[in-house]
């Protein structure tokens, strides 16, 4: 046991810590690996198990995802979507509140990283891919979409001033309440590790309601938990981006997608992903989101130049006013007439973004050391949400207004006549100058954040696995790395999208009810440090 690992002194108000810190004694360290004994154990072998029997079983994999994602999210949508509510109620209430003036590590506490390169790491472990996914597939499929349950409130985009309710529905999914949950999830843990001296692992935010148990059965079965949702969370952002490199490999070298050429993708970022482990936080994962981002910009720049800027401006302002009027009738789970939307995406997406909190949660966790709380809901909420809605407005509403004057033909092939939602961007991207140049860039803009989202999300898992210590050994980062890509290959072998997506709610659901009891616990920390200055 370190230095840094050492219970503080004196107990906040409220809460009792022991003085004797049990969270390394469970440790074992066969063949140098620091291990916490039981959630690695039972994580490893259910996932390999998971992913054995959907290999050797992958048509009945592919019948029984295809029948669990639809009854969850039916079954628990107002569930889930009162759950985010509230966490978003909450969240907003922590800006306002006295105790955001809390510093996260202490008063004296200073940031690890700089505003660009914290806000870069954030965002691209917050996003993945789904902003170059769905940035054109989701509004226009919400616009264009025969069955008329899949508008966004039932809103028929056809009639005068709702031309761009596709976006609106989009913006939901990806604005507020969405990053809410990573920022409710991120900041217990903040606070837990840099303020009181536990380790950075999910069983440490439920200290003042279980006391001494976290460190027994209770707290493994919290982590466990976790990393079945981080991974399952993970992979399914892993398998929509293999499939979109392998629909951008056809487009730009007419190579045909297959099942072979997923499964060589997902292998071959993997092993990229790898070497960026290897590098560690500061000369992999944070040197990758720069870069990510960078690209991202320019990306975004040169199709708001080539769209029209001053349109792509006003239309973004205008669908956010939109968004603001929506947002209560679009957040109430009762009497709802857009079945499809509603159950098909709204619900879908709640588990998927609650899935990933653990992983987005402890990364964010781990590079925010030195902010108050103030300070981190803001970049962490109100920033990332009108950063999406500008993407999303831009690229969905040029595709919009394309299909609308009688062009876009390309996304119209694959959003609307066919589903084939993996080629909707590079659809898109036809219709503008320079592809030639502009779709190749798409693509390793596509495959860094694979590589992002994969290598950020080994440390995480690694994290817990290892009982909350930041530096465990390289190979235990390799091995969660290695076992992300077997998952995602077997639940694509085994069903496809839908196991993906099923896979990913199966967690969610259940690990909402551990995000509600976070977020109390980190009122009573938070009051606490609150009393101390």
């Amino acid at each position: 046991m370190t230095s840094s690992d050492a219970p503080p002194e004196v107990a906040p108000e409220g809460m009792e810590f022991s003085t004797a810190y049990k969270m390394g004694q469970d440790n074992i360290r066969p063949m140098g690996l620091d291990i916490h004994n039981p959630v690695f154990l039972i994580s490893s072998v259910v996932i390999f198990a998971f992913v054995l029997i959907s290999l050797a079983n992958q048509e009945a994999s592919a019948a029984f995802f295809g029948w669990l994602r639809p009854w969850l999210t039916s079954t628990f949508d107002w569930f889930l979507v009162l759950s985010v509510d509230a966490i978003t109620l909450f969240c907003l209430a922590l800006i306002v509140l006295p105790v955001g003036s809390v510093r996260i590590g202490g008063k004296d506490a200073k940031p690890d990283y700089s505003y660009a390169g914290w806000i870069a790491m954030m965002f691209a472990a917050g996003i993945g891919i789904g902003l170059l996914f769905f940035g054109v597939l989701e509004p226009v499929y919400y616009n264009f979409a025969e069955d008329g349950a899949a508008h966004p409130l039932g809103i028929d985009a056809s009639q005068p001033g709702n031309e761009y309710i596709g976006i609106v529905g989009t913006i939901h999914h990806w604005g507020l309440e969405g990053w809410a949950i990573y920022a409710a999830v991120g900041l217990s843990l903040a606070i837990f590790c840099y303020n009181l001296g536990l380790p950075l692992t999910l069983r440490s935010a439920f200290y003042p309601i279980l006391g001494e148990r976290v460190w027994g059965w209770w707290g493994h079965g919290i982590d466990t938990l976790a990393v079945f949702a981080t991974l399952f969370g993970l992979t399914t952002s892993l398998g929509l981006g293999a499939q979109q490199v392998a629909a951008g490999l056809n487009e730009i070298f007419g190579i045909e997608p297959s099942n072979t050429v997923t499964v060589l993708l997902i292998v071959g970022i993997t092993a990229i992903a790898l070497c960026s482990v290897l590098l560690g936080m500061d000369k992999g994962v944070k040197r990758l989101s720069e870069i990510n981002m960078v690209m991202a910009v320019v990306l975004f720049i040169f199709v708001l130049l080539m769209t029209g800027f001053v349109s792509g401006i006003t239309r973004y302002f205008g669908v956010m006013a939109d968004y603001v009027m929506a947002l209560p009738a679009l957040s109430n789970p009762f009497g709802r007439e857009d079945t499809s939307y509603f159950h098909g995406w709204t619900t879908f997406y709640w588990a998927w973004w609650i899935a990933w909190s653990p992983f987005v949660g402890m990364f964010i966790a781990r590079i925010s050391k030195g902010r108050t709380v103030r300070e981190f809901i803001l970049c962490a909420l109100i920033a990332p949400t009108a950063v999406c809605a500008l993407w999303m407005s831009t690229f969905g509403g040029t595709a919009i207004d394309m299909i609308n004057a009688g062009g876009a033909e390309g996304v119209t092939a694959t959003v609307v006549d066919s589903y084939k939602p993996e080629g909707a961007l590079f659809g898109f991207l036809k219709e503008l100058p320079l592809y030639s140049v502009v779709a190749p860039v798409s693509l390793i803009l596509i495959v860094i954040f694979f590589v992002t989202s994969s290598d950020s999300g080994s440390l995480v898992i690694d994290t817990i696995t290892a009982g909350g210590k930041m530096d465990a050994p390289v190979i235990q980062r390799i091995f969660w790395c290695t076992l992300e890509g077997l998952v995602a290959i077997a639940l694509l072998l085994g069903g496809g999208l839908a196991a993906l997506q099923g896979a990913a709610v199966s967690t969610g659901i259940p690990f909402t009810l551990v995000v509600l009891t976070m977020c109390y616990c980190l009122w009573l920390a938070l009051r606490s440090e609150r009393a101390k200055l």
